[in-house]
């Protein structure tokens, strides 16, 4: 009798005609984007690259003196051109003066703004580094402390007063470090994604728009420059950093090294035909197709300052994708697409 309880053996017979896993070609690297494309992402890749390199030691002293003595010497002669005029005209010269510690307090009071801008910045950063080590290898009181100094953060945004409350309530819930930070980052940062990710959006349309009304290079590059630095600063004010000038080229610095680092530069038709219909960028005139691009890359740069600003890093909740966005930013702009 036949034991029908092990496997059931089958032997194949191969001829000359069966196919060979041998003779099957290479999977290809990488799709053949076209020369056009290649060169424009890799001049892509290489501005970033220069905007991202960090300059010698060598330089940044000799820029530092020069900063010095150009100080130096405007503060000499703006005291010698009032001291000057005081002797021949004393209430003109006396004028001049207060106008002059006016702009020095002005000053002062600009570089404080930039040092707490700065201490802003560097306060995320360790959250956001004392939230991955927590994670990796931390207790259960020190998920709590980490937490605890999140909550801290935010103390004085009314907007979080009841995400704050009832992350109070779901404190004693959680008896794991992971689950702690868990409910901290659903609970507490919920709302800023959410007002972040709808910066982002509106950046992407708003670059869109320009570049498909105005007629003008020059003037659409440097309108999608200041919409891309206006939404990085505003991203990092949401999550608690907000920035000064300085502090805001010193966000755009460590977007574009995110870019670079997570390779997320190259954008195209591939990005954009799944959501607005299959080539339709090649469809719809050159300007629209430009205006849709330069969204997308917006988006993506949206999305990669979220990931740098942010105090946590994405791990209960989902990351946005940048097709998602892409898809609910420029995704209306042609009815037909669909």
């Amino acid at each position: 009798m036949t034991d029908r309880r092990g496997p059931l053996l089958q032997p194949l017979t191969v001829d000359d005609a069966t196919p060979s896993p041998a003779d099957a070609p290479p999977v290809p690297d990488a799709p053949d984007l076209g020369p056009e494309r290649a060169r424009a992402e890799a001049a892509l890749t290489q501005a970033a690259l220069r905007a991202t390199a960090r300059p010698s030691r060598l330089v940044r002293w000799f820029w530092r003196v020069l900063g010095a003595l150009i100080v130096t010497l405007l503060s000499i002669s703006a005291w010698q051109f009032a001291q000057s005029l005081m002797l021949s005209v004393p209430a003109l010269g006396w004028t001049v003066t207060g106008l002059f510690a006016a702009f020095a307090v002005l000053c002062l009071a600009l570089a404080a703004r930039e040092a707490m801008g700065f201490a802003r910045l560097r306060r995320l950063d360790q959250l956001r580094s004392t939230m991955t080590q927590t994670r990796a290898s931390g207790s259960l009181a020190d998920a709590r402390k980490a937490s605890s100094a999140l909550v801290r953060l935010y103390s004085a945004r009314p907007e979080l007063r009841w995400a704050r409350s009832q992350l109070d309530d779901l404190a004693d819930t959680a008896f794991e470090p992971a689950d702690v930070l868990d409910q901290t980052e659903r609970t507490l940062l919920g709302p800023l994604d959410a007002a972040a990710q709808a910066e982002v959006e509106a950046a992407a349309r708003n670059v869109a728009t320009l570049t498909a009304l105005v007629p003008m290079a020059l003037a659409d590059v440097a309108g999608a420059t200041l919409a891309n630095i206006r939404m990085i600063r505003r991203i990092g004010a949401i999550y608690g950093g907000r920035a000064g000038w300085l502090g805001t080229m010193r966000l755009v610095r460590a977007v574009l090294t995110h870019i670079l680092a997570t390779g997320a530069i190259a954008v195209g038709d591939d990005l954009l035909e799944p959501m607005l219909g299959g080539g339709l960028v090649g469809k719809v005139s050159r300007r629209f197709g430009e205006g849709l691009v330069n969204g997308a890359l917006t988006a993506r740069v949206g999305v990669a300052a979220m990931d740098v600003c942010r105090p946590m890093p994405f791990v209960a909740r989902p990351a946005p994708s940048v097709r998602g966005v892409v898809r609910n930013a420029l995704g209306g702009l042609f009815k037909t697409a669909s």
